[in-house]
């Protein structure tokens, strides 16, 4: 996924960086004078000031200005936030709609939003009270996206149009859900390649939500900064692997099927749009890290170094699911991960994983409360992420090392074309 090129991005031609010289050294106060004259005790000092000024800036090195001036379309075929490669910081965040908000406060405040989304994505202010969180940053690939609940139908008396597929995810037996943190009216997920400008957006959204709709819960993520590698590569999870070698590509003859509904999908306000599955996985990193490098890849069945398959090869080489070691046992065991989500051992299954790391804290026994917040997209969950987890259910070796603590599934529409706002489709059909 991360080896994937944003589409409708655009980079300005020049990107403007006004402060990059040092401070002016203080009138009087000379190198030779400071070194000269000054004592242990002034040198310390001198030291102690310098490295004051030095850690509230970047240290000397070429701003990286074509990261922040990448701007990704607010206006389109499909939602921005789907399709961009993997961003550096994302924030998800659910809303419950206020008691009698009803249809028509949900449609302002989808105005709001979408008004909101494509000024920040621009790398503009808000149009009213900015918090001025962002102002020096550019959009740095900003997207927004907007789904809908289960929930949000009943709310605003849209029952007869909520899709069939966003039906309720059926029980796992591996699910210790919270509640309080699950489900939702309506979802948003952020992301940025600068964690200012994820954070001003998630205020924005917040600010606009006013006494329309009420957080429900919030999650907060992050990945590798762009460009932080020597070339691109599949991102890595924390558990040290990599992460997302069959995604399915936008090259694919079938990508668009198995990803977006059709555009005479049923109901008609979902065309082009897809549907996310989230779920806020804790890793058991102390159990995990337990674990020899060797028993590791035989729990995900591929190389942790390089993500090859067992039975050898590159990353992108084919799994060889029959080959046999010198004492005949599987060279990928039976209950490896990868095994048993590969699309060929699930009818088919496919869906476009866009996940992102979390790490809250330690808890009071010392152990680590991170993972990874998982989101995926397809245009039928019943036939992308059920079956999988289904199967995954039933005995995937990397179970024992993780946990799912939350869950969501949200209707993501199409995009909104010039002038509309995203769900008007639902919200004036």
């Amino acid at each position: 996924m991360a080896d994937q090129s944003p589409p409708q991005t655009r980079t300005p031609e020049k990107a403007v960086n006004d402060d990059v010289s040092e401070s002016a050294p203080q009138e009087g106060l000379s190198r030779r004078r400071l070194l000269g004259t000054a004592g242990a005790t002034g040198l310390v000092l001198g030291a102690a000031g310098g490295a004051v000024g030095y850690a509230a800036r970047p240290a000397e090195a070429t701003p990286l200005t074509s990261l922040g001036a990448e701007e990704v379309m607010f206006h389109g075929k499909h939602q921005p936030g789907i399709l961009q490669g993997l961003q550096a910081r994302g924030h998800l965040v659910a809303f419950d709609l206020a008691a009698g908000a009803g249809r028509k406060g949900a449609a302002a405040l989808l105005r709001r939003w979408s008004q909101t989304a494509r000024r920040l994505m621009a790398g503009e202010a808000m149009a009213n009270d900015d918090t001025d969180v962002a102002r020096d940053a550019g959009p740095s690939s900003l997207t927004i996206t907007v789904g809908f609940g289960h929930s949000f139908f009943a709310r605003t008396g849209l029952e007869k149009q909520r899709p069939v597929a966003l039906d309720p995810l059926p029980p796992f037996s591996s699910d210790r859900l919270d509640k309080a943190r699950s489900n939702g009216d309506l979802w948003v997920q952020i992301g940025a390649d600068d964690a200012l400008v994820a954070f001003h957006a998630l205020r924005a959204i917040q600010k606009d939500a006013g006494g329309a709709a009420k957080v429900r819960w919030q999650m907060n993520g992050f990945n590798r900064s762009p460009g932080a590698t020597a070339h691109p590569m599949t991102a890595r999870n924390l558990m040290g692997q990599i992460d997302g070698t069959r995604n399915p590509k936008p090259t694919e003859p079938d990508f668009d099927r198995r990803i977006f509904v059709p555009s005479s999908g049923d109901p008609a306000w979902m065309a082009n749009g897809s549907y996310a599955v989230v779920r806020r996985i804790r890793m058991l990193l102390d159990d995990w890290e337990q674990l020899t490098v060797k028993a590791q890849e035989q729990v995900i069945g591929r190389h942790k170094a390089d993500g090859a398959p067992l039975t050898g090869g590159s990353e992108t080489t084919a799994m060889d699911l029959e080959k046999t070691d010198a004492k005949g046992d599987l060279v990928v065991p039976l209950n490896a991960h990868a095994r048993i989500t590969r699309p060929d051992q699930n009818g088919g299954a496919a869906m476009l994983r866009r996940p992102w790391s979390f790490h809250d804290g330690i808890d009071t026994d010392g152990v680590p409360d991170a993972g990874l917040l998982f989101v995926c997209w397809q245009a039928d969950p019943l036939r992308g992420f059920v079956p999988v987890q289904r199967k995954l259910d039933r005995g995937d070796a990397l179970s024992r090392y993780i946990r799912h603590e939350s869950s969501g599934l949200f209707a993501v529409p199409g995009g909104a074309a010039e002038g509309e706002y995203v769900g008007q489709g639902l919200l004036e059909g």
